[in-house]
């Protein structure tokens, strides 16, 4: 007779199979966004003098140019640190460096809370600061991306160079809140506490390569080529400098990402607190809309990776500079004692613009430059850097001497036609030629 039994329990039939295990994120985003959390803080870290102006100039007399030397100190090393940065990445490590860099921070910072003299406004604000920010550079989001990703890096460094944005829109309201309610050397020592903060979080879950884990770049088919051996940073960087400076490419690149840092970090990102103050409008209330420009950066930027991955880059930057310009010319008739909607509508309009120049910047950078992209993008950052500076000197020293920034508004208007032109007189690189077996065939 046959027994119709339930079949019996497992235990009958030994250890139930496996199903199929769940699969994790690849590693490469825990990095990306360890990296985004350290370029939150630089970005903060950088934008902190804008809300700094007009305090420490009640507090010690200082003029708005000489306030903005300090300044404009901050972001020529910023810009120059970057390149050697990059090639100390490759030499000692990312999170050595990253390390390293936040430490200079917290000290810059919290050495201004017993400043007197404004030479020491430079050391502190311009050169310690300066260095550290500038090891945390978008060089920083180039290196990550670029060693971790294959796909969707456009996107992974439209989403990093966002964490500018999002530095400046967590840091300015609060930092403008604390200065007014405390006082400024409180600012100071807050900036200092968040970056030894970041520095655990670094040390912890920060790697340098995928090959590290035993794993390959997000996207990749087969292991890249390993890194070369370690030539000195300097050596490395001033290498890469000498073979692209041979490149018209290298030029056109850094003549139209100078008018790009001229035009936001120099100019909008130092000057228009005080620029909307001059006009009546609240610090507090200014430095909200010097956020809410953050907030519409993070979208822009984003949006201008995934845009990177699917067009012409010659073209978008040229468009980007373009708007950019239309939208400083309209500047000066828009700033009033209340926020209006047109000043909103234009805080929307540039906040999207801010830095969507970056994806397709290094995207250009590792398609003329090839594995030294990282590192030429170093030197391209720093011309980015200079012009800020240049733009922070002239726009302070202009409403010394004028008592208003109208011409240094229409100025960068004029330079953003320009960056567009020099973007798109960008060439392709020529195609390498067949081999003569191939053309014979």
């Amino acid at each position: 007779m046959t027994s119709t039994a339930a079949p019996a329990p497992s235990a009958a039939r030994g250890p139930a199979a496996p199903g199929p295990r769940r699969r994790l994120p690849h590693r490469a985003w825990a990095v990306a966004a360890v990296t985004f959390v350290a370029l939150v803080g630089a970005a903060g870290f950088r934008a902190t003098p804008s809300v700094m102006i007009l305090p420490l100039q009640n507090t010690f007399g200082w003029s708005r140019a000489t306030i903005s030397f300090a300044v404009s100190v901050n972001l020529v090393l910023y810009g120059v640190t970057a390149p050697f940065a990059a090639a100390l990445m490759e030499r000692f490590g990312i999170r050595r460096v990253v390390t390293v860099a936040l430490l200079l921070v917290a000290a810059g910072s919290i050495l201004t809370v017993w400043m007197r003299e404004s030479w020491q406004l430079v050391a502190c604000w311009g050169v310690l600061v300066g260095l550290g920010t500038g090891s945390m550079a978008l060089v920083f989001a180039a290196t990550v991306a670029n060693r971790w990703f294959v796909a969707r890096r456009g996107l992974v460094v439209g989403v990093l160079t966002a964490g500018g944005a999002t530095g400046q829109l967590l840091f300015l309201p609060a930092l403008s809140v604390l200065i007014e309610r405390v006082g400024w050397r409180s600012a100071a020592v807050t900036v200092g506490a968040v970056a030894l903060a970041v520095v655990p979080l670094v040390l912890v879950f920060l790697r340098e390569r995928p090959s590290d884990l035993g794993l390959l770049p997000y996207g990749a088919t087969e292991a890249p080529a390993g890194p070369a051996a370690g030539a000195a940073p300097a050596r490395a960087a001033l290498g890469a400098l000498a073979m692209a400076v041979r490149r018209p490419a290298f030029w056109l690149l850094a003549g139209g990402f100078a008018i790009c840092g001229a035009t936001t970090n120099g100019l909008v990102g130092t000057h228009f607190i005080p620029a909307a103050h001059d006009h009546g409008l609240p610090q507090t209330t200014a430095a909200g809309l010097l956020a809410l420009i953050g907030v519409f950066d993070i979208a822009g930027t984003i949006a201008s990776g995934w845009l990177t991955d699917r067009m012409d880059s010659r073209r978008l930057l040229g468009w980007y500079y373009a708007l950019r310009g239309a939208a400083l010319f309209a500047l000066p008739m828009l700033i009033t004692a209340t926020p209006q909607a047109r000043l909103l509508l234009f805080i929307v309009f540039y906040g999207l613009d801010w830095v969507a120049t970056v994806p397709p910047t290094v995207a250009l950078c590792r398609e003329v430059f090839g594995d030294q992209g990282t590192l030429v993008f170093g030197w391209i950052f720093a011309s980015h850097q200079i012009g800020a500076a240049i733009a922070a000197t002239a726009a302070g020293a202009l409403r010394t001497s004028l008592g208003s920034y109208d011409l240094a508004w229409y100025g960068a208007g004029v330079l953003c036609l320009v960056a567009t032109c020099l973007s798109l007189a960008l060439r392709r690189p020529a195609a390498p030629p067949r081999p003569p077996a191939l053309a014979a065939a």
